[in-house]
């Protein structure tokens, strides 16, 4: 826990960006890797660039970089179904589930399924497994890839996924939205193709990561008229160490347009290593009075943050908060 305020961090991975599990049969591989190093590199802060970023992560190292040198408290693991360039997805499913099962008491299991790599069916029968023999409390979906994409919204591609986990008893789908990596078809990553999804499917919560940056107005706009769309930060509130006043801007501009009950923190480690850092200056940014007076942005407040930072999270997947976090309110 940092400085009293409860830390349920979303975005966790065991990533594996090793050579040996780099698609050889795809030439543009090694250009994507270097895109995610050159994008991320920059973010981190300079007690965290000595962690590495090519190489396949265990479990032990992610459960130090964030819970004894980060300060989190309660952590999803989160596999990411990228497989355009790697061979067992960029965040494999093996890994991070086991990253689950060794810290049990801290870390919730988000499995990861694609109708393109599956296949329809493959996919839905997959949510089943996971959810029964893996534990699987969310899904991740990763809609973009080099030879098209699928759409959120597709009734005979996506919708099936969604039934499926809502029969199992699962009701948060979260999507990598914006940050495009490679040379993928940016537009695929837009937020559009939610809004029916989210009409059609009013007892799902749909999560969009990255704040779906750079489509940041589509994101707030959406996420402030549907109950259900919320946004995670998924690493770009750290942007604050280098780029405070675009940070605190944003902030503003949720405070105004959808509220912080809308918004749920993630590290995006280890790409940018240990949260800690990233979380302390979250903690420390204000809305500039300049913005306040010049563009009606209200501040954000301490509470707003702790919402942000961990209870919204905490009670959309029935976590206990500890009482502590709750009386510093």
């Amino acid at each position: 826990m940092i400085e009293g305020n409860f830390i349920f961090d979303n975005v966790v991975h065991v990533f594996d960006m090793s050579n040996e599990n780099l698609r050889d049969d795809e030439p543009t591989a090694v250009h994507a890797r270097a895109h995610m190093t050159a994008i991320n590199l920059p973010l981190r802060s300079p007690e965290n660039r000595h962690y590495p970023f090519q190489q396949r992560w265990s479990s032990r190292e992610i459960h130090d970089m964030i819970f004894v040198d980060g300060g989190v408290d309660v952590a999803m693991v989160q596999a990411v179904p990228i497989f355009d360039w790697y061979k067992d997805w960029f965040a494999p499913l093996s890994l991070n589930h086991q990253m689950a099962v060794e810290y049990p008491e801290k870390v919730i299991f988000c499995g990861g399924v694609d109708p393109i790599f599956h296949g329809v069916d493959g996919a839905v029968e997959q949510i089943g497994h996971q959810v029964r023999e893996m534990k699987a409390r969310s899904f991740k979906f990763y809609n973009a890839h080099m030879g098209g994409g699928w759409r959120c919204d597709d009734p005979e591609v996506a919708y099936p996924m969604y039934r499926k986990m809502l029969d199992m008893g699962i009701n948060v789908a979260q999507f990598h939205k914006g940050v495009p990596f490679g040379q993928q078809n940016m537009e695929e990553l837009q937020v559009y193709d939610l809004q029916k999804a989210a009409r059609d499917f009013p007892e799902m919560n749909f999560l969009v990561h990255h704040l779906a940056y750079p489509y940041l107005d589509q994101a707030f706009n959406i996420a402030s008229r549907f109950p259900n769309i919320y946004l995670v930060a998924s690493g770009v509130f750290n942007m604050g160490l280098v780029a405070p006043a675009m940070v605190a801007g944003w902030m503003g501009r949720i405070m105004a347009e959808l509220g912080s009950d809308k918004v749920i923190w993630g590290s995006e480690s280890p790409f940018h290593g240990s949260p800690d850092v990233y979380v302390k200056q979250f903690l420390s940014l204000q809305v500039p009075e300049e913005l306040q007076m010049g563009y009606g942005l209200p501040p954000m407040s301490m509470q707003d943050k702790q919402k942000i930072l961990g209870l919204n999270f905490a009670r959309m997947m029935g976590v206990e908060i500890p009482k502590v976090a709750l009386a510093a309110k």
